[in-house]
């Protein structure tokens, strides 16, 4: 019997991709969860064995579910985050993990800047008062002139402040190390001077929310927040409460609590845009993580000794 590779990618599980026959030419057999959803931790502790290699999406890959994968020698995330991965048993099992660096960094920071233009021009609530029967017009803002402030200065926090300088938006961001070109800021002063904050940073080691009621509070009243990395980056009821205040103008999130979020009353508040972890579905971002997910791959069951 072939050596097994587990998929579980959303985008690959409901519509395949040609870069996963490579991996049938190299003799390996694929398995798949359910289609189009992200497998649970009892689905992976029952498809996990005989697996040497998984091509992983964001699904939580547990402790439980990375114990029972006893044959597994490499994860190749299809994506940059490992904060769903339990890195401290991958690492005591000697389970190999690779990352498709870059991928999807042009299509999230697009992402971030159109719900950047949503949030400034009122786009969807224009658009579904219309399709409601009512003619009523919301006031935007042009980001002419105004501050971004980019948390996280890494490849797509580098895209978001080379567009955002593009629609002659000032821009300062804050990161652990300087950037060159950027201007740099420490964090409290970025919430201070920022009209429009964009988070594209890792969670904390801490787990401790970036944006809570300390930093709500610091922010210029009516600002405006995008969140196209982490949910666990916000507090979320300190969001709630700056939204129901008006010191947080409005939020723009691609991540929630859950996916689909069991509590809904952020995604539901009429000043919140909510879009369900589409920043790297784009066909050129998906196209681009499945070649270098699959090329990790590889690269890493071809260094294995022929017995493994």
């Amino acid at each position: 019997m072939s050596a097994r590779i587990l998929i579980t990618p959303r985008s690959l599980t409901k519509g395949g991709h040609p870069s996963l026959d490579r991996l049938r030419a190299a003799g390996y057999e694929l398995g798949f969860c359910a289609a189009g959803k992200s497998p649970t931790e009892g689905e992976l502790v029952a498809l996990l064995p005989g697996c040497v290699g998984w091509l992983a999406g964001v699904e939580p890959m547990t402790a439980r579910a990375l114990e029972a994968a006893r044959d597994l020698k490499v994860i190749s995330r299809n994506g940059t985050g490992m904060d769903n991965i339990d890195l401290a048993t991958a690492q005591r099992l000697g389970i190999r993990i690779r990352r498709a660096e870059g991928a999807n960094a042009r299509g999230v920071a697009e992402l971030a800047i159109g719900l950047m233009l949503a949030l400034a021009r009122a786009i969807p609530a224009n658009d579904r008062a219309i399709k409601d029967g009512r003619w009523e017009r919301q006031t935007g803002f042009e980001l002419e002139g105004k501050t971004l402030g980019v948390i996280g200065a890494g490849r797509i926090g580098r895209l978001v402040s080379k567009m955002a300088a593009g629609l002659d938006m000032r821009v300062v961001a804050y990161d652990v190390a300087s950037v060159a070109g950027l201007t740099m800021l420490p964090l409290e002063e970025m919430f201070a001077v920022a009209n429009v904050i964009s988070l594209h940073c890792p969670p904390r080691p801490d787990g401790r929310a970036v944006v809570d009621a300390a930093a709500l509070a610091r922010m210029k009243r009516g600002a405006l927040l995008v969140n196209t990395a982490r949910a666990s980056l916000l507090d979320e009821a300190a969001v709630l409460t700056a939204l129901e205040s008006g010191q947080l103008g409005g939020l723009a999130s691609d991540v929630l609590e859950g996916e689909p979020p069991a509590n809904r009353r952020l995604a539901e508040h009429p000043r919140v845009i909510v879009t369900p972890h589409a920043g790297a579905l784009t066909r050129e971002s998906v196209d681009r993580a499945v070649r270098i997910a699959v090329d990790n791959l590889l690269d890493e069951l071809q260094k294995l000794p022929a017995s493994s």
